[in-house]
């Protein structure tokens, strides 16, 4: 089991967002987390990796409980993840080598010429080798993404957190992150955890899926399982419909 979660609950500001979580990820597993926007899906991940401590509950990754360690030491087990954010995060400023490079030069001791190799590999797993020198704002939408995620893999973690990989690109750029969601898990073996409310991208990627709703998980399986529940609230969900439990308001 390389994560698992127990009964996690998070306020903010007296609105409960997670209601008691209670969640497993195999090692080298594609887990999908799905639900609406604003369901506490990123939230979720962010407890994982550390950036936010929960009110109760415990989270382990690789058998080591999370919530109670030092700094220090929790800065050891963030190690073991990378994170692709829902807008990849460049620094306008720098240029795309000089992006990916960013994460080894602050956390690693490697030499300039051992990050530079080390970010140019990254760039080439995610195809783009010709970029090294352009700026942000010379990358479409989809370049952007895989730029981020070349950064994410570029010190070779353990565990891939994707926080809407899907959105803001179009269907066809789309898709190609949902194959290098895919590649990524075969080539390197890491254990990704996907948030995304785009049921295309579930079905490609997922090797399960988990429903958050209302702060809490409210089924797990297989995507085949998940598309053929008959739960309605996941129906709804996955159908995009506007009439049944779940408020389209």
């Amino acid at each position: 089991m390389m994560i698992r979660v127990i009964d996690l609950h998070k306020s903010f500001g007296g609105k409960r967002v997670l209601q008691g979580i209670n969640l497993e990820v195999d090692r080298g597993e594609t887990l999908v987390i799905m639900g609406q926007s604003g369901s506490g899906k990123s939230i979720l991940i962010k407890h994982l990796i550390g950036l936010i401590m929960p009110d109760r509950g415990e989270i382990y990754v690789d058998g080591v409980e999370t919530t109670r360690l030092s700094e220090e030491e929790r800065y050891k087990v963030r190690r073991k993840f990378a994170m692709l954010f829902q807008g990849a995060a460049l620094f306008d400023s720098l240029t795309v080598l000089q992006n990916v490079s960013f994460g080894l030069e602050r956390y690693t001791d490697y030499t300039h010429q051992k990050i530079e190799q080390m970010a140019r590999q990254a760039l080439h797993r995610v195809g783009l080798r010709e970029v090294v020198n352009l700026m942000p704002f010379e990358l479409s939408g989809g370049m952007k993404k895989r730029v981020g995620l070349a950064r994410a893999i570029a010190y070779k973690p353990e565990i891939i957190l994707y926080d809407e990989p899907s959105t803001g690109i179009d269907p066809i750029r789309a898709d190609a992150i949902n194959d290098l969601i895919i590649q990524m898990k075969n080539d390197m073996k890491v254990t990704s955890i996907v948030i995304t409310h785009d049921m295309v991208s579930t079905y490609k990627v997922a090797d399960r899926v988990a429903m958050l709703y209302q702060g809490k998980i409210i089924a797990t399986g297989s995507p085949e399982e998940i598309r053929d529940s008959n739960n309605p609230i996941i129906q709804q969900f996955i159908t995009g419909a506007a009439e049944g439990p779940i408020e389209n308001w």
